[in-house]
């Protein structure tokens, strides 16, 4: 097994599903959320686990944690029964990692997004900055779906695939699912004896989406198929994905020692080449900024941010967090990147220093136009 991906990893997101948040339908599982959230905190403050890390949860159990306050046996089909369960649960849900982080010395944050949330651009960084603001002050996030407003998560959507997503949005170098099952084999280990585990993988391979089964759990809407799509799609920025058994003892320590635990799905992808790629060839274009000689020297020699004193002119109509081409006096494309302002700001900011901002705008959402970490070199 690949030890030394976990053991460099420095930014984790974790997910954990709801048969184990609420031990199978039980309630929420105070001891089991409470061992979580006492290795979560050793690996923020990198107590017996090596550096310091940035951890994220993603947590699922609303629902089922209000089907259990509402007394329901079975998970309802209806939305709005649903819909209820979830801000039921979310209110036991929220205030027992808060109880349990805190008496472990960490502060945490509720967050609820939307599939919607992570599409819009604007939104996408507005979450972003979020959750690194939120981390660079210690606190944990606790991520969940909102699921009490929106139909189509609760119907089509899973904590697995969110899970992923939030990898994405950060950055994230490794996604770590844990879940009430060792890990991946080549077929249902219930039904074939001849079911071999698997320990590493590469991922995004087709034929583990062969290998995997269908839904584990009554309680959940994922199984292990979301898991290899969600290894999947984490991988497309970088992040390789861990699937283990969430009762294992210290299983976060002990993976982020770089133990061989659970099916390891490494991305094929580095990190910044993902994002240079994604960068680079999968977005559309929607306006561009035209910069001066001195800018140009350094975004593509020295790996510099775009401020707006190199920046002369700015061409079509574009929002924050858009992508937008960075063009030389010549007119020629030397970069692309995420703007931090819309094209009408933009123009106002124009051979301005940055101390300018606040005064033309009312506001600073970012002192660059476009930040290195979200800018390209093409040219």
């Amino acid at each position: 097994m690949s030890a030394s991906l976990l053991q460099e990893a420095r930014r984790l997101v974790i997910k954990v599903g709801s048969s184990l948040v609420t031990n199978e339908g039980r309630g929420l599982d105070e001891h089991a959320i409470g061992e979580w959230c006492r290795q979560m905190a050793m690996l923020v403050r990198g107590d017996g686990s090596g550096p310091a890390r940035e951890v994220i949860m993603v947590s699922s159990g609303a629902v089922a944690e209000g089907m259990k306050r509402l007394g329901w046996s079975s998970r309802p089909s209806e939305i709005h029964e649903l819909q209820a369960a979830a801000a039921v649960g979310q209110m036991g849900l929220a205030q027992m990692y808060e109880t349990q982080l805190r008496l472990n010395g960490l502060g945490s944050a509720q967050v609820l997004l939307t599939h919607a949330d992570l599409a819009d651009r604007e939104r996408y960084l507005n979450a972003r900055s979020t959750l690194l603001t939120l981390l660079q002050h210690g606190v944990l996030p606790v991520i969940n779906e909102n699921d009490t407003v929106v139909n189509d998560e609760i119907k089509f959507g899973d904590n697995d695939t969110l899970g992923a997503l939030v990898a994405n949005l950060v950055e994230a170098d490794a996604l770590i699912i844990l879940t009430d099952q060792k890990g991946l084999y080549t077929a249902d280990p219930r039904r074939d004896p001849e079911a071999q585990f698997v320990h590493e993988a590469r991922a995004g391979d087709a034929a583990l989406e062969a290998m995997a089964g269908g839904t584990g759990s009554s309680l959940g809407k994922g199984g292990m198929i979301t898991k290899i799509l969600a290894a999947k799609r984490a991988a497309g920025s970088g992040a390789s994905t861990v699937i283990a058994w969430g009762r294992e003892p210290d299983v976060l320590l002990r993976l982020s020692r770089g133990e061989s635990i659970g099916t390891l799905l490494v991305a094929p992808t580095h990190k910044q080449q993902a994002r240079k790629q994604w960068m680079a060839d999968h977005l559309q274009l929607r306006g561009s900024v035209q910069i001066d000689a001195g800018a140009v020297i350094k975004l593509r020699d020295e790996g510099k941010s775009l401020l707006p004193i190199g920046m002369v002119s700015v061409e079509g109509d574009f929002s924050r967090g858009d992508v937008i081409a960075v063009r030389d006096e010549q007119g020629r494309e030397i970069a692309r990147g995420l703007a931090n302002y819309a094209s009408a700001e933009a123009r106002l900011l124009c051979r301005k220093a940055s101390t300018d901002i606040e005064r033309l705008l009312g506001y600073v959402a970012e002192p660059e136009i476009v930040h290195r970490d979200n800018l390209v070199v093409t040219r």
